[in-house]
């Protein structure tokens, strides 16, 4: 009885540990991933984005942020915004570059470098992140400066990662870009997969040092994952900040207020116009200007003003369309070509601004310039035919309507006549024939 009792003891002990020591692993996995996508240049907006994904991520205490990654770069300042969060977050984050055929170049590098877990896909690339500065053009000792700072940002966070410094402050001060295999080699990622749910499974169990100290086991196979798309918000202010739409509206904007300006009360052509260039000029006001492209821009109107007072044969007006030209093409002066005002489209901005404000300059000049007659005086030196026979009184047609008219010169002229409206006497117009209108031409 008392070998019963005492085995009976020893086996409750023996599942007493064995729950206990399962307990932590289950009370410690969310079985939650959110998931975040970042497929495009690097901003405020998309920093914004970033920001609201890993806030609602600890709200939900998932086990984990996915980022899936896919950027040609983008503005250092919001990357610093982005690795800062990244760092402090509460949820262990992991940067994916995916799918296939995808890059994390210049800033996206950073980011990569920054997170908990860095991971590739199969076929991507990632680095080519020499700083590039932002709205001017530096001397040797301040980009000398801007890259030592920039080697210095990534050398913070990747050493306490325990990647590789060397390799990774290569991409900075020299360019260096390196696929998939090559950044596994030198230990700038933590791991290769296929896809999310071939990811998770190799991350499940993995025990990972956060950036604070702390330690943190990834619980993920077969996780939920729940998907934070950008809002509508995020959307909009993201193709905002496309250098050649602002550019764009900001014609087209300027073009509908000098519409209004020429024929005043239509009001639809001034809203709207007021509108695409305060639209304009927000997305502009998120990315690097260039302050002589914006003197080159206020030249190029100040000259097309100028064509409409003087007569300069069309010089003004094409020095202000070349000046509007250079300005649109420099006016953006993005860290890489996908934050930069391509030539094509300030050529076509340009020229077609340039052509349509000087028409309509121009014809509004004319208009104001122009003798506006009405009643009979309008009729002097126009046509008329005469629609009964003139000795010297009788009547002509002119411009659709039937005139009292009196002959000067010749004593008659027969129905069906061509005569010349020389002066209007009352409500009676003197005419004369036209031959007699060409001989008195001086010849």
């Amino acid at each position: 009885m008392k070998t019963s009792l005492k085995s009976l003891f020893l086996v409750f002990i023996a599942l007493a540990c064995l729950s206990s020591k399962a307990a932590p692993a289950d009370s410690a996995k969310p079985n939650l991933v959110v998931k975040l996508t970042i497929h495009d240049t690097v901003q405020p907006i998309t920093a914004d984005y970033l920001q609201r994904g890993l806030n609602e991520a600890a709200r939900l205490h998932a086990s984990a942020v996915l980022v899936s990654l896919s950027t040609p770069g983008g503005l250092l300042e919001s990357t610093r915004v982005m690795v800062e969060a990244i760092e402090n977050s509460p949820v262990p984050v992991i940067v994916y570059i995916s799918p296939t055929g995808s890059r994390a170049g210049s800033a996206g590098f950073f980011l990569l470098e920054a997170a908990d877990i860095a991971a590739m896909a199969p076929g991507t690339n990632a680095g080519a992140s020499h700083p590039v500065a932002e709205g001017r053009q530096p001397d040797a000792t301040l980009k000398q400066k801007i890259e030592n700072d920039a080697a210095a940002f990534i050398r913070s966070f990747v050493s306490r990662r325990g990647r590789n410094v060397q390799a990774a402050e290569d991409a900075v001060r020299n360019s260096k870009s390196y696929s998939d295999e090559e950044a596994l080699d030198l230990k700038l990622i933590d791991l290769i997969s296929p896809n999310d749910q071939s990811l998770f499974a190799s991350l499940d169990g993995r025990q990972i040092k956060r950036f604070d100290g702390s330690t943190a086991t990834l619980y993920l196979r077969d996780a939920k994952v729940t998907l934070i798309p950008p809002s509508l918000r995020e959307r909009l202010l993201t193709r905002l900040t496309d250098p050649n739409l602002a550019v764009l509206m900001l014609v087209l904007g300027g073009l509908l207020i000098y519409l209004e300006f020429n024929v005043p009360g239509t009001i639809i052509p001034g809203s709207l116009g007021t509108l695409l260039i305060l639209l304009s000029l927000f997305g502009l006001n998120l990315l690097p200007i260039r302050h002589t492209a914006i003197l080159l821009l206020i030249a190029a109107v100040v000259l097309m003003v100028l064509e409409t007072k003087f007569t300069s044969h069309g010089i003004l007006a094409l020095a202000g369309t070349i000046s509007l030209v250079f300005g649109l093409a420099t006016l953006v002066n993005g860290p890489i070509p996908e934050m930069q005002v391509h030539t094509g489209t300030a050529l076509g901005a340009g020229i077609g601004f340039g052509t349509i404000s000087f028409g309509l300059a121009w014809i509004a000049l004319r208009a104001r310039r122009g003798k506006v007659l009405t009643g009979p005086q309008a009729m002097l030196g126009a046509l008329a035919v005469a629609r009964t026979p003139l000795a010297p009184d009788g009547q002509v047609a002119i411009r659709g309507e039937l005139w009292q008219a009196a002959l000067r010169g010749p004593t008659s002229l027969p129905a069906g006549a061509s005569v010349i409206v020389r002066s209007v006497e009352g409500l009676t117009l003197i005419v004369e024939p036209v031959e007699t209108a060409k001989d008195s031409l001086p010849s």
